[in-house]
């Protein structure tokens, strides 16, 4: 007899965990749970140690190692992959003083793993310090039932129309806001920069905000707010599916949607340096497209179709009007 997922993961008792949960830790150890980029590029992976002293800084704690082999990162031979730790965050799960901790991923022979995106571009951040890079994070995502179902859709059919779920309020209008709340107070918890949330056009569909952070912090704080919230989700026994296209039809996909800036563009007259940059990014458009996801711009195609609030994944637009359906959005408050 097949056992469903559903039921095998509504199996362990939250109660009986926090009992252990609540035990004190001897004074000088805490708990670092190392997390990385596995080698989809798309997902995240941890492990835990335990460490003898209280760190302040992410440089002070060890390099650690791994498999590579079963995270898609090496081949059997040579498999071990290094953790260097890279940033620190207080962990909302083993509270106290413990530590979620950032890495980056390097082989047996020191280079970066083929995912270690962030080297290069805290390499770039670097080059650009004098310029005060902001960056803000809108992260969509979709919440999903153990079978891949959207959370609290009908299973033999499809909720209302879109309308009614955008910022809703009440249970015939949002799903899993439990889930959104629990992730928003972990992440102020952790000391990541979260600066709101809401409701998205598809049910089940929810956004986060994160920024504006400078530099490369904006990647570490995106990443380990994606984990938290997977973390959040797994222990209500949810999915969370970043999938630009999750419900074929007539349902809005999902998108990160980057808010940038440079000193220069946030003084007097900035909106010249903003022109500027359009026109430098109109030029390389679909070298762009290509390097926004893992499979050169083919999963995002499924979701910039020109509609549904999206831009034409072909063409390159930015305008003060008619902002949701551009590849470069300008609010109309740059005209005040």
């Amino acid at each position: 007899m097949a056992i469903s997922l559903t039921t095998y993961t509504a199996a362990t008792n939250k109660a009986v965990l926090e009992r252990y949960m609540n035990l004190p830790l001897p004074d000088s150890k805490i708990l670092a749970t190392y997390v990385w980029v596995d080698g989809t590029g798309e997902f995240v992976r941890s492990k835990t140690r335990t460490v003898d002293f209280h760190p302040k800084h992410p440089s002070e704690l060890p390099i650690w190692n791994f498999d590579g082999s079963s995270t898609y990162q090496a081949e059997g031979s040579n498999s071990d992959i290094y953790l260097h730790p890279c940033a620190m965050y207080q962990d909302p799960f083993n509270k106290g003083d413990n530590k979620i901790v950032m890495c980056e991923t390097y082989k047996y022979n020191k280079k970066p793993t083929e995912t270690n995106h962030r080297k290069t571009c805290l390499e770039a951040m670097q080059k650009a310090a004098d310029q005060h890079p902001w960056f803000g994070i809108e992260q969509e995502y979709t919440l999903l039932d153990m079978d891949n179902h959207p959370f609290g859709w009908p299973k033999n059919g499809f909720p209302g129309p879109q309308g009614p779920y955008y910022c809703g309020v009440g249970a015939n209008k949002v799903f899993g806001r439990d889930i959104v709340e629990a992730h928003y107070r972990a992440c102020l918890f952790a000391g990541i920069q979260i600066c709101g949330t809401n409701a998205e056009v598809m049910p089940s569909q929810w956004e986060y905000q994160v920024g504006p952070c400078e530099g490369i912090t904006m990647a570490d704080d995106l990443w380990v707010s994606r984990y938290i919230l997977h973390r959040v989700a797994e222990d209500f026994g949810i999915n969370v599916s970043l999938d630009p296209k999750p419900m074929v039809g007539h349902w809005n996909g999902s998108g990160l949607h980057t808010n940038f800036s440079t000193k220069a563009m946030r003084e007097d007259n900035g909106i010249l340096e903003i022109e500027k940059a359009i026109d430098k990014l109109s030029r390389h458009h679909l070298r762009h497209i290509r390097a926004y996801d893992l499979h050169e711009g083919k999963d995002n195609e499924r979701r910039l179709v020109g509609s549904l609030e999206t831009s034409n994944i072909h063409d390159f637009s930015a305008d003060l009007r008619h902002y949701r359906s551009l590849s470069i959005l300008l609010t109309s408050i740059l005209e005040f």
